[in-house]
């Protein structure tokens, strides 16, 4: 009997939690328009702000709050129409930023960190500029804007500027930097379903208004069963996971005594980048696949391409490394077990 096969690449997407089903059927069941006038039209409306005063309440967020398909629509709408006089975003991030923002100026990452002197200078030459740095990135698990300062949000606002946050892969903790502009979250990396994410903002002052739904920001009915989804799961803390942050630490330990950990993140961390000594990325995904476990080399959107990942160029690493190095990531129902038969499967390709 062939074993269940075993999901590792939860930064891509992961599976939707129970309570995301439970409270997505419950959204169904409230069919009618919430921007409709009638009694059932407000009662859905009620239960859409009351979706989105739980987001803001779990993630201590006392701006303001619109509804998106994703971390995607987010960030397009944060970079493109938030006014500004100009764009800046850090070497590593998602290619939604890189979409949203071609033109934006590139900041360096030295370290695992923006390179402040390059900032600075980049701020001096804009009268106003948003620059967009990752919380977490979705291809190593370096947080390039931890929780406690490290001077880059106070530099940008310093010189008069906004900082945005791609949050799309926060993690257990639910956590989001004190001080940041805006910010974007997506549904289907925390357990709820595709199709629904959250741009935070500071003021909608901010952003450049289109008319329509949520506040005339953003046209389109509401997804009232996707914002009731994702406020339940947001409600889910770390606690809910199969894994403690002690077990993931263990993980990646063992791990990293058969190969190299690449730019890696706080302790806990729920994605891993590690490279082989041995394989190249493609044939160790390929053998990984055939023995049951899924995991990728870098994001979902460019693990299909053989050409080297951007992100790890931007982190500076050796073309070498990056050429072997692979994305492990955990999910809510990642269980020890697992971790501990990927673990071994590890150490036996490279025994």
């Amino acid at each position: 009997m062939n074993r269940p096969r075993i999901y590792l690449d939860h930064a891509a997407t992961t599976p939707p939690r129970p309570e995301a089903l439970a409270a997505m059927a419950e959204g169904l069941a409230r069919w009618a328009n919430p921007s409709s006038p009638h009694a059932e039209g407000r009662a859905a409306r009620a239960a859409l702000e009351d979706a989105r005063a739980r987001v803001k309440a779990v993630l201590g967020w006392h701006g303001e709050v619109l509804f998106t398909s994703g971390a995607s629509e987010g960030l397009a709408i944060a970079l493109g129409r938030v006014q500004v006089a100009g764009r800046l975003v850090s070497a590593v991030e998602h290619d939604a930023v890189l979409r949203a923002a071609p033109e934006a100026g590139v900041l360096p990452v030295t370290d695992g960190k923006v390179d402040l002197t390059a900032l600075t200078e980049a701020l001096a030459t804009s009268e106003r500029a948003l620059v967009a740095v990752q919380h977490t990135n979705s291809e190593t698990g370096t947080m390039l804007l931890p929780l406690q300062k490290n001077g880059l949000i106070e530099a940008v606002h310093a010189a008069g500027g906004l900082v945005l946050c791609d949050a799309a892969q926060l993690g257990p903790d639910r956590q989001l930097p004190a001080g940041v502009d805006l910010a974007v979250i997506s549904g289907h990396k925390l357990g709820a379903p595709v199709g629904i994410g959250a741009l935070l903002l500071r003021d909608f002052a901010l952003l450049a208004p289109s008319g329509g739904q949520e506040f005339g920001y953003r046209p389109g009915t509401e997804n009232l069963p996707g914002a009731m989804a994702l406020a339940a799961v947001l409600e889910l803390g770390g606690d809910s996971w199969a894994t403690s942050a002690e077990q993931r630490a263990s993980f990646a330990a063992r791990l990293a005594q058969h190969g190299t950990p690449v730019m890696p993140g706080p302790a806990g961390s729920h994605i891993l980048a590690v490279a082989s000594p041995r394989f190249e990325a493609r044939t160790l995904l390929i053998r990984l696949d055939a023995m049951g476990f899924a995991v990728s080399a870098g994001s979902a959107c460019s693990s299909g391409s053989l050409k080297p990942s951007r992100v790890l160029q931007g982190f500076g690493v050796a073309p070498g490394l990056a050429a072997r190095t692979i994305r492990v990531s955990l999910g809510w129902n990642t269980t020890p077990a697992e971790l501990d038969a990927f673990a071994a499967a590890w150490q036996a390709l490279h025994a």
